[in-house]
């Protein structure tokens, strides 16, 4: 395997394993916490809405400067964020505040840096290395994932903020030492007489010269925030419910097992379907899953759906990376992966409001059957731009 392969991924196991175990730990401790779901729910909107307004200037960002560095500074900042929290549970520096404090800095960062991660395949990658590397990307991801769940069923229940930050810390800094020496082909220089806010202003023209694609593109980026409502919905309900945390470790961990599968086969379906195909499949397949897991309370049905789920996510998720790598100019891969990740953070929002309403009311798995809808209009829509464009091509 080529140096550039196994730096990227290495870059890429470590950092899922600092958000990773980081992310799992900080809403079942916030809830202990304080034994708020609304707090929980109230501190990702907020979180959700600042990477809202935050992101036309951070996508920006990653059209003008080295994609290389960007992902290095992500780690970097993590790792001292982290630190931060390692050090505010030594000497009880107002924990909570830092636990809500880390949580943004993650949470933006970490959107930063999927964005600047496609841009960076989609550069340092050539078209016919795009199935390859998004699948061992999205088996590396999931093998974190796995981990950070099967070890949540043990740790979460016998560790504190203090270790999890510890390993995160530790983990940030190994990948930035991976992004750091990983071989990368700049190609996209920004023009001497192209001023930064030029490059800003210029992405309301980039949006509207393709609407149609970019809204197919939209409609397929929901599954998004339905996944990080999720994270936020299942343990706020099993927490109301009594569950034991390893169930949403399991939930977890059930996750990442039906993506590492999509992962092993995803090049099998990029070479027999068409990818537009594929995105409405798996939205459409998402809602009936959700809407099934509306109909049960118990966490055993619910974590064994969830294998469904993180299967059919994974595989929209990678064939939207393939359609974009394919048809996206590179210049301006940045701006573009900026408006998308508004629209799904805009749905964030919307999401985190409901849970906070439906836990203060005693109601929190209506969620699912909310979500399910959702997910089958974003579908039907899908299908009706689909088929609007394929009849055009056939009448031209």
């Amino acid at each position: 395997m080529p140096s550039k392969y196994i730096t990227f991924l290495s870059g890429r196991f470590f950092d899922g394993i600092s958000s990773g175990m980081f992310m799992l730990a900080l809403p079942w401790i916030m809830l202990e916490q304080t034994q708020s779901g609304s707090l929980v729910a109230l501190s990702a909107l907020a979180s959700t809405l600042l990477s809202f307004f935050l992101s036309p200037l951070l996508s920006t960002l990653i059209d003008i400067h080295s994609r290389k560095l960007i992902l290095l500074l992500v780690q970097l900042i993590q790792a001292l964020t982290a630190t931060l929290v390692l050090f505010a549970f030594l000497y009880d520096w107002q924990p909570l505040l830092i636990l809500i404090f880390s949580q943004i800095v993650f949470w933006c960062s970490n959107d930063l840096a999927w964005k600047t991660n496609n841009a960076f395949i989609q550069e340092n990658f050539s078209q016919s290395e795009y199935p390859k590397i998004t699948s061992y990307q999205e088996i590396i991801m999931q093998i974190t994932t796995l981990g950070a769940g099967a070890s949540g069923i043990i740790l979460l229940e016998q560790w504190g903020m203090f270790e999890f930050a510890s390993i995160a810390a530790l983990a940030s800094l190994i990948a930035a030492l991976c992004f750091s020496v990983m071989p990368y082909q700049r190609q996209v220089r920004i023009k001497h007489d192209s001023r930064f806010f030029n490059q800003l202003l210029e992405t309301k023209t980039i949006v509207l010269k393709q609407r149609q694609l970019l809204g197919f593109l939209a409609l397929s980026c929901l599954s998004y925030p339905v996944l990080t409502f999720l994270v936020k919905l299942v343990p706020i309900y099993f927490y109301e419910q009594g569950v034991a945390a390893h169930w949403f470790a399991s939930w977890k961990l059930s996750f990442g097992i039906g993506a590492l599968i999509s992962g092993l086969l995803i090049r099998y379906l990029l070479a027999k379907y068409e990818t537009e195909k594929l995105m409405i499949s798996s939205i459409a397949l998402i809602a009936c899953l959700l809407f099934s897991q509306s109909l049960f309370s118990s966490p055993w049905i619910i974590v064994s759906f969830t294998l469904g789920l993180g299967f059919f996510n994974s595989v929209n998720r990678i064939s939207r990376m393939n359609k974009m790598n394919k048809e996206i100019n590179m210049n301006e891969r940045g701006r573009i992966e900026g408006f998308l990740h508004m629209f799904s953070s805009f749905f964030q929002s919307l999401g985190y409001g409901l849970i906070a309403i439906l836990s203060q009311f005693n109601a929190t798995q209506l969620g699912f059957g909310v979500i399910s809808l959702l997910m089958l209009f974003a579908a039907l829509l899908m299908l009706n731009i689909y088929q609007a464009n394929h009849q055009l091509i056939k009448v031209n």
